[in-house]
């Protein structure tokens, strides 16, 4: 779908409640980011049953249900679901993954509330979702007439909204504080072949899963099998490394204050990357906003240092400081678009020489 407004999880539920009443919404966004919750939660807000039919399972009649002879006439009789004595909200999820003929079987549905001689009940409301041609999912093209009978949104992920809400519904500290150092590892494109990818369904899968274990059975092992089957392979490591992180001690303070030095061990290059992902992090932060110029002439010099020592160890993981980061639309406050300053990789490159003594 071209040119619809992107919202955050927030903004399309203030949007459903002053909309969705009057006119049927379809929400259009990638797999796992939170339609189809968002939905059954705006339904529990305004007090209706919230009844979800799959439209990537639906055949014609599902809709408009089968034949009766009533008094020597024929009449269809919608099926339960949908024939219902209350009013409710109608939820056509994948409605884009659906046959052109079952989408023909929607039109009077979604326009007029009505299926041949029955109509929904007064106060229904029909919300419909799918996923994008972009997105490597099952879909098929929305026919004009079906496109033209709904207002159209785009659902985008938003990490702090994502946040609030994992962290309401006691999600696993380790996928919380993971994600509070790395939201722009919330969600990843789908990737063009068959691997996992992360979204907020799958760190919430993550979630269920290490819950799944005591404290005591969780493990480096254990933790690398769980995230390497739900998430971008990408981010994987860089969650187990944030596992081993917290659980062998390691800590980014300790190295830029000269307390420990950078793990060395092969078997711990997975700790190192995740550690200078965070150094990377510290710096634009604290080069951008946080210290004294005094201070800061005390980082620069540290900092120098320790890329220095990085380098002799990994000169590719060294390069990570210096590299642009992966570029997303999901937060409007632009968080991981946030560069080092360009003064600081001038002073760095001048200074490389003379650091190879130190």
């Amino acid at each position: 779908m071209q040119v619809v407004h992107n919202l955050k999880s927030t903004q399309l539920f203030d949007f459903l409640l002053n909309i969705a009443p009057v006119c049927p919404v379809f929400i259009w966004g990638a797999p796992g980011i939170g339609k189809s919750s968002l939905v059954e939660l705006f339904a529990l807000e305004v007090g209706l049953d919230c009844v979800s039919l799959l439209g990537s399972q639906l055949a014609p009649e599902d809709i408009i249900g089968v034949p009766q002879i009533v008094g020597g006439k024929s009449r269809f009789c919608p099926p339960t679901l949908i024939a219902r004595d209350e009013p409710f909200c109608l939820f056509l999820d994948e409605l884009n993954a659906c046959s052109q003929e079952v989408q023909k079987a929607f039109y009077s549905l979604i326009n007029d509330q009505r299926i041949g001689e029955y109509e929904l009940p007064k106060g229904s409301i029909v919300i419909g979702a799918g996923n994008r041609t972009e997105d490597s999912a099952i879909v098929k093209p929305l026919s004009s007439a079906l496109v033209n009978r709904m207002i159209h949104v785009n659902l985008q992920v938003h990490y702090r909204s994502w946040l609030d809400w994992a962290i309401q519904h006691t999600l696993h500290p380790l996928v919380t504080d993971y994600i509070q150092i790395r939201p722009e590892h919330l969600f990843s494109k789908p990737p063009q072949y068959e691997q996992p990818f992360s979204t907020p369904r799958s760190w919430h899968m993550l979630s269920n899963c290490l819950k799944s274990y005591t404290e005591d059975d969780l493990n480096t092992e254990v933790v690398k099998q769980l995230a390497s089957g739900l998430l971008t392979p990408a981010h994987a490591r860089q969650f187990i490394g944030y596992y081993k992180h917290q659980h062998y001690g390691f800590s980014i303070d300790e190295i830029i204050y000269g307390q420990r030095s950078w793990p060395k061990k092969l078997e711990e290059r997975d700790v190192l990357h995740f550690l200078v992902h965070s150094f990377r992090l510290y710096l634009i932060k604290s080069l951008n906003y946080s210290f004294q110029p005094s201070e800061q002439d005390n980082l620069v010099e540290n900092a120098k240092k320790l890329i220095i020592q990085l380098a002799h160890i990994s000169p590719e993981t060294a390069q990570i400081i210096f590299t642009e980061p992966e570029t997303h639309t999901y937060d409007d406050n632009n968080y991981d678009m946030y560069q080092l300053p360009a003064w600081f990789s001038i002073e760095v490159l001048r200074s490389l020489p003379n650091l190879r003594t130190v």
